[in-house]
């Protein structure tokens, strides 16, 4: 039987990350209908309710059985409303390494909280699932992607010249073009440990984003 990360939930200052439930399939397909997700990901275009119930009820949970990642959904503490996606892909449980890709909802952008739930995967992955490397890969023009890995203190390791797919659509046309990825690595020693007085992660959160 394959290795697999348990069924479990990361609770941040602010967010908690969760197994997808069908209830979120509505503010999932809302999410994903945006020009930068069809832009930055690989997601299905277009993203229905259908296959946002899919996801949660079988996709997810094989993909997760079957040893190759997880999938979060993230929300808000105080208002239970759907943040984002984070999903661990690509896992090497020999090498106890995987890569991390997040999408954020629109009303959420630049409110820090795709760095904070990526930090707090991190967290888990390093201290409670004993995992070495985490990978982000972001396409060359995704600058909100890129910002995202420095806050948390990845490091960029290269290009991967041509390897993703960009899309966008001309009206009803989805156009695709080549695209750079930028490789980022975090390994557990790149985490900053928190100053004492200093502001932000409380409690068991242990480290804390770059400025």
């Amino acid at each position: 039987m394959a290795a697999s990360f348990p069924e479990t939930a990361i609770s941040t200052e602010r967010l908690l990350l969760r197994p997808l439930a069908e209830d979120d399939a509505p503010g999932l397909a809302t999410m994903m209908a945006d020009d930068l997700v069809l832009a930055w990901t690989d997601l299905p275009h277009p993203f229905t309710e259908e296959y946002a119930s899919e996801l949660a009820r079988t996709l997810a949970p094989a993909h997760r059985a079957a040893g190759r990642g997880i999938v979060f959904a993230v929300t808000e503490h105080l208002t239970q409303r759907l943040v984002g996606l984070v999903e661990l892909r690509n896992t090497d449980w020999r090498l106890r390494s995987t890569e991390i890709s997040y999408v954020t909802a629109v009303w959420a952008r630049g409110e820090g909280y795709a760095p904070e739930a990526v930090l707090g995967v991190a967290q888990w992955l390093f201290e409670d699932r004993g995992f070495l490397r985490m990978e982000l890969r972001t396409a060359a023009g995704n600058t909100a992607a890129q910002q995202v890995a420095q806050k948390i203190g990845g490091i960029s390791e290269g290009v991967l010249r041509s390897a993703w797919i960009v899309r966008g659509e001309s009206g009803e046309v989805v156009q695709e073009s080549r695209s750079d990825l930028i490789l980022w690595s975090l390994l557990p020693e790149d985490l900053e440990s928190p100053e004492p007085d200093r502001a932000g992660w409380h409690g068991d959160h242990r480290y804390v984003l770059r400025d």
